[in-house]
């Protein structure tokens, strides 16, 4: 993977599994969407928020290696160097939703790529106010 990666700005409200998974490639948006569209994944569908299959299979299809489970997170400096992170969790009539954005430690310095469409800056080092739920580790290549 490139270093230096950067962020993916999602084109669409609920688009942030496609932007990450964009950004972990480091292709456009719509390049990713159009992947994403032609495995039958939507950005509208509303499961995606709340189900990790539909990710997973995107990251597959861009040959993105995962681990297999999804991890709790504990603190930021436990984290692989290379992480799917699930941010704003919460419930809505008992099902959970979550944002997704990537998580990068190059050198040693850690960042979060952020798709948000409204924020200053999608290159993201305020951790405190980010809350992760748990993580799925992204394997480099070459690491396997």
């Amino acid at each position: 993977m490139a270093q230096d990666m950067k962020p993916v700005i999602q084109d669409e409200l609920t688009g942030c599994g496609i932007a990450s998974a964009a950004a972990l490639k480091q292709i456009s948006y719509g390049e990713a969407k159009q992947i994403a569209n032609n495995l039958g994944i939507y950005a509208s569908d509303s499961t995606l928020w709340s189900d990790t299959a539909y990710v997973r299979k995107l990251l597959a299809a861009l040959e993105i290696s995962t681990s297999d489970q999804e991890t709790p997170f504990s603190t930021w400096e436990k984290l692989p160097d290379k992480a799917l992170l699930a941010i704003k969790w919460h419930e809505e009539n008992g099902k959970p939703f979550w944002h997704w954005v990537v998580f990068v430690r190059e050198q040693g310095k850690p960042y979060v790529l952020d798709s948000k469409k409204a924020l200053k800056s999608n290159l993201r080092t305020d951790f405190g106010r980010m809350k992760p739920k748990w993580f799925i580790e992204v394997f480099d290549k070459a690491a396997r």
